[in-house]
């Protein structure tokens, strides 16, 4: 189906469905865009008879009716009752994607058009059922470089754009992609795509891609390799390390509650006469479990590895430099 036809069918759709009085074909014409470019009434009719036989056999329950008894001429619309889906279940990936395309309709960029569509039909003297129905969305796609970077996925063409690292002070990389396609996890939108710079598959999120966003090269030059899994890209770049070893740390009596969630228990251990606990946590990464622990202060103990302890306490001296204090005397002496 030519991408013409397919808009004017979701017209169609639009118009019968916002009014409750029956139609007729030349208030159809002179209202839904795309028939007026019919050179005569013969094609506008044929073209028509072919738009509702296609709705039909979509199973769009589209009746034939008139208005009252002194009309000559037979109209249409779709009752809403008839066309809206009855209760139905869904697991929990089913019930995100409804939700995900629910979302985008509410979007600037796509329901400009819907709105466009209603805004005619209200001028044209038509009575538009307003009421939204059952799905009333909520979150919008509001990201400026989210626009472009979907135009440009959509005409298959190469973007260019400012992508910054990290948090609001990361640093801001200049990126060329090959963008293969928009997705939407754990609350955010993500470009996923081939970087060319790098030579290797990359999502990015589209909350840290800087303005302006440049598309380059002719449409269509973009390629998506078939069966892609454009979620599981993403899910890949937040996949946890394999671990490295264990931790043995000393917790202090009744503090660090979220370390005793993520570790587990090996007994009960005084340090310096303070009552406490010996957890054991899983060491994917120095770098990250050193952050964990120097938050707690004197409260947490490094007992092994080593290297962790090292790490803890580097993290303490820098903030000991920055702010004029002295490392915490309980870790100073035990790791």
């Amino acid at each position: 189906m030519s991408s013409a036809r397919a808009e004017r069918l979701v017209n169609l759709v639009l118009c019968l469905l916002s009014t409750r009085q029956y139609l007729s074909a030349e208030r159809i014409r002179d209202t839904v865009p795309g028939y007026a470019d019919a050179p005569s009434d013969e094609a506008f009719f044929r073209m028509f008879e072919r738009d509702k036989t296609e709705l039909r056999e979509l199973g769009i329950p589209l009746e034939t009716g008139r208005r009252s008894t002194f009309d000559t001429t037979d109209g249409y619309r779709i009752a809403r009752q008839d066309y809206e889906l009855g209760d139905i279940d869904l697991d929990t990936e089913e019930a995100a994607a409804v939700a995900l395309a629910a979302r985008l309709w509410d979007s600037p960029e796509l329901a400009g058009a819907a709105h466009g569509a209603l805004v005619k039909l209200r001028a044209a003297g038509i009575d538009v059922d307003e009421s939204g129905g059952p799905v009333q969305p909520r979150v919008r796609a509001t990201d400026a470089a989210f626009a472009p970077l979907m135009a440009a996925v959509q005409a298959g063409r190469v973007v260019t754009f400012d992508h910054r690292r990290g948090g609001p002070t990361g640093e801001v990389v200049r990126r060329t992609v090959e963008p293969w396609g928009i997705v939407s996890w754990r609350g955010r939108w993500y470009l996923v795509g081939h970087d060319r710079d790098r030579d290797d598959v990359r999502s990015f999120r589209i909350s840290r891609i800087l303005e302006p966003v440049t598309a380059l090269g002719p449409a269509g030059a973009v390629t998506v390799p078939p069966g892609v899994d454009l979620l599981a890209k993403v899910k890949a770049g937040f996949a946890a390390p394999p671990v490295a070893g264990t931790a043995r740390i000393w917790v202090s009596a009744g503090h660090a509650h979220g370390l005793r969630r993520l570790g587990r228990v090996v007994a009960a251990r005084e340090l310096d006469g303070q009552p406490g606990e010996e957890l054991e946590l899983e060491l994917r990464s120095v770098d990250i479990v050193s952050r964990w622990l120097a938050g707690h202060g004197p409260d947490v103990v490094v007992l092994d590895p080593p290297e962790l302890a090292a790490a803890v306490r580097r993290r303490w001296a820098g903030a000991a430099r920055a702010h004029g204090a002295r490392v915490p005397a309980a870790e100073a002496a035990h790791t």
